[in-house]
């Protein structure tokens, strides 16, 4: 069975869907009886979740910024 350290260190590679049959066979057998790692992997789906909700931010076209702070280096140059 698995510690809860060891469960936490695997629990982003659990919720994304990234482990064995093996591995989660081992997560769930842990989960089911530590109400402490379910909390926490319930959390971390709420967590997921709210980000995935999250507006993209904004990225500026960054050849335009680039060429920009280049040409001010330029500028600034002795």
């Amino acid at each position: 069975m698995l510690t809860c350290k060891e469960q936490v260190a695997r629990s982003s590679d659990y919720l994304d869907g990234q482990l064995s049959f093996r591995e989660r066979l081992m997560m769930r057998h842990h989960l089911m009886f530590c109400r402490h790692c379910r909390r926490f992997i319930r959390q971390m789906r709420l967590m997921q979740a709210t980000l995935k909700l999250m507006p993209e931010p904004s990225v500026p076209d960054l050849d335009a910024l680039a060429e920009r702070l280049a040409n001010e280096r330029m500028k600034n140059k002795p």
